[in-house]
């Protein structure tokens, strides 16, 4: 398995899935850079909460993923890869994944998906008690307003929720399950985090 794909919609608490994940051994983190974090304080305790590159039309990486079942496998393979220099298992997560889920399903049968799904006002509310457009990373102009940040976090949670409806999955409690699920060493022992707890409800196809 080279890749895992996280999908989520702007606000889902994605970001604190990956974290949680990304210390793991079997990652590579040769995406990780000082420029490519992002701290805020929304949880009541200042922390960092974005890191690793983020893959999304007007960010870093992944600009025309907004029509990524237009692209060859070998050219979405291509900007996959490009932050990393390392080895082991890469985390790739894009909003715009939840608008393309059976696509990525066909293309790469042996990477794993994480879903991760909130309702759509709590998405939002927590996406700007976050930061919303002063979030200095990844970068939301593309998403223009706060109106159609709205359209497009209900959008991609409608199409991730009919993936998450059509598909066999596997539901995780927390982070030491979710390693286990995907086949990964455990991350250290200092990073622990409950879904229910955190009000996030995560898959794993």
């Amino acid at each position: 398995m080279k890749y895992i794909f996280v999908a989520g919609a702007p606000g889902s608490k994605w970001s604190s899935v990956v974290k949680n994940i990304y210390w793991s051994p079997s990652i590579d983190h040769s995406d990780y850079l000082d420029s490519r974090t992002y701290y805020h304080d929304a949880s009541g305790e200042y922390q960092l909460m974005h890191l690793g590159a983020y893959w999304d039309p007007g960010m870093e990486f992944g600009d025309n993923f907004d029509r990524l079942n237009s692209l060859s496998k070998q050219e979405c393979e291509k900007e996959f890869d490009r932050p990393f220099t390392g080895t082991g298992i890469r985390i790739v997560k894009s909003h715009v994944f939840c608008n393309h889920l059976e696509f990525l399903k066909n293309t790469w049968p042996e990477c794993k998906i994480i879903l991760v799904n909130r309702d759509n006002d709590a998405c939002l509310g927590w996406w700007v008690r976050c930061g919303h457009f002063d979030i200095t990373y990844p970068d939301y102009k593309w998403y223009i307003n706060l109106k159609r940040m709205g359209e497009i976090i209900n959008d991609q949670n409608y199409h991730l929720r009919q993936f998450w409806h059509n598909n066999s999955k596997r539901w995780v409690n927390n982070n030491r399950h979710l390693a286990l699920s995907l086949g990964i060493a455990a991350p250290p022992e200092e990073y622990y985090q409950d879904y229910e707890t955190n009000d996030i409800k995560v898959a794993i196809l």
